[in-house]
C-alpha cells in the first residue's frame, strides 16, 4: 500500500508518476492512495505541517486499529502532546484529522505503464566527479555501498555541494515584482537559506536572457545602462515567508501586495529553472565596486553559505550567511556542536561554498566543551604560517623584488581595501615564484609557494549557540577572550538547547519554560555581554537582525577589524520559542522595543582614540515586556500553568546604566558596581549614581 501526498487528484496523479515508479506499482500489485495534505494543512491553519494529516490517513488505511478507534487515539495523543501549546493548536490538529479522511482517495492503477517520464538524476551530469560518484550515491541512499577508497583520504570533504541537492520542500515560494521593488536588499539579507540573490549588470547582458527573466533599471546614481535582478532559487526555498515580512514596500492599490510575494511554485518551476541558469551566467559584482557598509550594498556579495538543511525560517542562518559574504574567501570557522554544526556539515552535502576563483571558507566542527580552544588553535596556526611566509619573503627579497617584498611584509590588512591590495600582491608574488622554481630548484621559493596565501590575513570565527557559549564551553570561551588574540566569536542565542530538544540553558530568560524548567525558569539569564565587557579588551556587540539589520552589519565589520578578541551575541528566533517563525523578524523587533534585548556595541579601540567605547544603538523601551513575551508559547505556558508566578512582581530589578545592565540590585539596597555606587529608592526605584 502506497500513500502519496500530491497536488494532483486521483484522476491525474497516475500520469504524473515516472515510468519506473509506475512499473514498480504494477509489478508489486501496490494499492495507491493520494491526498493533497499540503492544501488541507493550509486550509485548517496548520501551515506546512502535514504530519497529523498523514498519520490519520496511515491509520485509516493500515487497519492496525479500527478506523474510529484509531481516530480517537490520534486525537487523544494530540491533546496530550499539544495541550501545553494552547487550545488553538489542539483544535487546529483536530480539524486536520477530521479533514484528512475526506480528502483521501484511492487511485485506479492501470495494467500497463503509461508514462514516458524518467526519474530525474540525483545530480547534473556536469557536476564534479566526487559529487557524481560519492555525494549522489549517498543522496540516493546507497552510501553503504561505497568502497572506502572513494572516501577522502585526509577526512576533508569538498565544499559547495548543497547546491546539487534540490530539496523542493515547499509548494509556496517568493516571486519578485520588479515594478514595486526599491532594491533595498532586505529580503535577501534575512533569507535563512540564501535563496534570494541580487546582481547588477550592463543591459546588453539581457540579449541572451530567457523571455521570462525579470529585471529593473537599477535605482542608484552613477550606473548608466545598468540593470538589476533579484533571483529566487525556488527549488531550495523552504517557504518560510521571512522575505515578505522584511519587505517595506506595499502596492498603492493593494496593501496586501508587496515587492516580493508568496506564490504557487508548480506553475513557474520550469521558467525559474531557466532564469536561474541565466542568472548564474552573470558574473558576481566585483567587491571593489560594491559599498557593502550598507544592507543595500551587502546584497550584492556572493553568499558562501547556501541551501542549508536548517529549519524553515531559522533565526541563526542569516547571521552565518552574512559572515560568509563579508569574509568568506579568507574565513576559517571553528563550529561548536549544535544546530549550526548539523546544518553546517551534515553530509552528504555541505552548505559552505566557494567563489568562482575556488576560494571560500574552511570549516571544521569541534565539541561543546573545547570549541573555543579549537578556534584559538586556528588563530595561532594562521599567525605562525604568516610569520614563516614573511620570513621567506624577506629572505627572497632580491629574487622577487625589494618593493614587492616590503609591501607584502609591512602592508596593513585591517580593512577590505587593504586586503584586496594584498591579494593582488600575492597573485603577483605567486607568478614570480612559479617562474623562479621553473628556472632552477629553489627550496625557499618552493616553501613560500606552499604557504603564499597565508600572507593574506585570515579571519578566524568561533561559531556556536548559547548551549556552548553560556554553558558547556563557557570556561574555554572565557580563556580565549582573556588571551587577547585576534579571534571573533559569533554566538547565535536561541536561549535554549535547540538541537537536542529544547532544554534550558544559562541563556534561558526568567519565566521562560523549557525542558528542565517546565514551570518557568526561576533565575535570570546570564549576562555574557557584561562579563566580556568587564575584561576591558574585548569588542562586544549585541545584535538582532530583524530589529536593525544595519547595526548587525556594522557590528560584524567592526568586530573583524578590531585587533583583539570580539564577541557578537545575535538574537536568534527558534521553533523552540513556540510561534510561527514567519513572525520571527517581528518578534526580534519587539524584543528590542520592549527593552529585553538592547542593541549595543562596545569597542575598546575607541577608548585609546579618546572616544567613549560604549554605544547604545536602540532607544529606551516603547512597549511593555508582555507585548513581546506573550506572543511566544515559552512564556504563555507560565501564564497558563502558574498565573500567580506570571503576574508576580520581581524581587530583583535589572538596572540599565547607559543601556547596559551593569548590576542586578535588590529593592531597598545599595551595592557597588564596577562604575561606583548605585542606590535604589525602594518605592520609586529611582537610581542615584556616585
Amino acid at each position: 500500500m502506497f500513500l502519496l501526498n500530491s497536488p494532483f487528484g486521483p484522476d491525474e496523479v497516475w500520469d504524473q508518476l515516472p515510468a519506473p515508479v509506475q512499473q514498480t506499482i504494477i509489478e508489486r500489485n501496490i494499492e495507491l492512495h493520494v491526498i493533497d495534505a499540503s492544501s488541507v494543512a493550509r486550509e485548517v491553519g496548520m501551515g506546512k505541517r502535514i504530519n497529523t494529516i498523514m498519520q490519520a490517513c496511515f491509520f485509516a488505511l493500515s487497519g492496525v486499529l479500527p478506523r474510529d478507534e484509531a481516530i480517537a487515539q490520534i486525537k487523544k495523543a494530540i491533546e496530550k502532546t499539544y495541550q501545553s501549546k494552547g487550545q488553538d493548536v489542539v483544535e487546529k490538529n483536530f480539524a486536520a484529522v477530521d479533514a484528512a479522511l475526506g480528502h483521501l482517495h484511492r487511485v485506479h492503477v492501470p495494467e500497463k505503464v503509461t508514462s514516458d517520464r524518467t526519474l530525474e538524476a540525483a545530480v547534473p551530469e556536469d557536476a564534479p566527479e566526487f559529487v557524481r560518484e560519492v555525494t549522489a550515491q549517498m543522496m540516493r541512499g546507497h552510501g553503504d555501498d561505497l568502497p572506502v577508497s572513494k572516501m577522502p583520504i585526509d577526512g576533508t570533504y569538498p565544499s559547495a555541494t548543497a547546491r546539487f541537492e534540490k530539496s523542493n520542500v515547499s509548494d509556496i515560494v517568493p516571486k519578485w515584482e520588479p515594478d514595486l521593488c526599491i532594491q533595498c536588499g532586505n529580503c535577501s539579507f534575512v533569507c535563512p537559506h540564501s535563496v534570494i540573490r541580487a546582481k547588477f549588470y550592463h543591459e546588453s547582458s539581457l540579449e541572451a536572457a530567457p523571455e521570462s527573466f525579470p529585471s529593473a533599471e537599477i535605482s542608484a546614481r552613477g550606473f548608466p545602462e545598468t540593470r538589476y535582478s533579484l533571483q529566487v532559487y525556488v527549488e531550495d526555498c523552504t517557504g518560510c515567508n521571512l522575505c515578505v515580512s522584511a519587505c517595506p514596500v506595499t502596492a498603492p492599490d493593494d496593501p496586501e501586495k508587496r515587492a516580493i510575494n508568496m506564490t504557487e511554485k508548480r506553475p513557474i518551476l520550469e521558467q525559474e529553472r531557466r532564469n536561474i541558469e541565466f542568472f548564474e551566467s552573470l558574473s558576481w559584482n566585483d567587491r571593489a565596486t560594491v559599498d557593502f557598509s550598507s544592507v543595500r550594498g551587502a546584497q550584492f556579495l556572493q553568499p558562501l553559505f547556501e541551501f542549508s538543511g536548517a529549519c524553515a525560517g531559522c533565526g541563526e542562518t542569516p547571521y552565518v550567511r552574512l559572515l560568509s559574504q563579508l569574509f568568506g574567501p579568507r574565513l576559517l570557522v571553528a563550529n561548536a556542536t549544535g544546530c549550526s554544526s548539523i546544518y553546517g556539515g551534515n553530509l552528504p552535502t555541505t552548505p559552505w561554498s566557494k567563489n568562482d576563483e575556488g576560494s571560500g571558507p574552511a570549516w571544521s566542527n569541534s565539541l561543546f566543551e573545547d570549541n573555543a580552544e579549537f578556534g584559538l588553535g586556528m588563530r595561532i596556526a594562521a599567525d605562525h604560517h604568516m610569520t614563516i611566509a614573511k620570513e621567506l619573503v624577506t629572505a627572497l627579497r632580491e629574487e622577487i623584488g625589494y618593493e614587492l617584498a616590503d609591501h607584502l611584509v609591512h602592508a596593513g590588512q585591517r580593512v577590505g581595501s587593504e586586503i584586496r591590495r594584498q591579494r593582488r600582491r600575492v597573485r603577483l608574488l605567486r607568478t614570480r615564484l612559479e617562474k623562479l622554481t621553473e628556472r632552477h630548484e629553489n627550496p625557499k621559493a618552493t616553501a613560500l609557494l606552499s604557504i603564499v596565501d597565508h600572507l593574506v590575513r585570515r579571519s578566524i570565527w568561533l561559531v556556536g549557540g548559547d548551549g556552548w557559549a553560556y554553558d558547556i564551553g563557557s570556561g574555554g570561551l572565557d580563556h580565549v577572550l582573556a588571551s587577547g588574540r585576534n579571534v571573533n566569536i559569533l554566538v547565535m542565542d536561541t536561549e535554549v538547547y535547540s538541537n537536542t530538544g529544547g532544554q534550558m540553558s544559562k541563556a534561558t530568560p526568567l519565566g521562560a519554560s523549557a525542558k528542565f524548567a517546565s514551570a518557568g525558569k526561576r533565575i535570570g539569564k546570564k549576562d555574557l555581554a557584561l562579563q566580556a565587557i568587564s575584561s576591558g579588551n574585548v569588542y562586544v556587540a549585541q545584535v538582532a537582525m530583524g530589529a536593525n539589520p544595519q547595526q548587525t552589519l556594522l557590528a560584524m565589520r567592526e568586530a573583524e577589524e578590531y585587533n583583539g578578541p570580539s564577541l557578537i551575541l545575535a538574537y536568534s528566533h527558534c521553533i523552540a520559542h513556540g510561534y510561527d517563525l514567519k513572525d520571527g523578524l517581528r518578534q526580534q523587533k519587539l524584543a528590542v522595543a520592549s527593552g529585553y534585548w538592547p542593541l549595543v556595541r562596545y569597542n575598546p579601540a575607541l577608548r585609546s582614540a579618546g572616544q567613549k567605547p560604549f554605544v547604545l544603538d536602540s532607544p529606551r523601551p516603547t512597549i511593555p515586556l508582555r507585548d513581546y513575551a506573550y506572543n511566544e508559547n515559552r512564556y504563555r505556558v507560565l501564564r497558563k500553568e502558574n498565573p500567580e508566578d506570571a503576574d508576580a512582581k520581581p524581587q530583583w530589578v535589572s538596572l540599565p546604566v547607559g543601556g547596559l545592565k551593569i548590576a542586578q540590585l535588590q529593592r531597598s539596597s545599595t551595592r557597588r558596581s564596577s562604575k561606583g555606587f548605585i542606590e535604589l529608592n525602594s518605592d520609586k526605584l529611582e537610581p542615584k549614581f556616585h
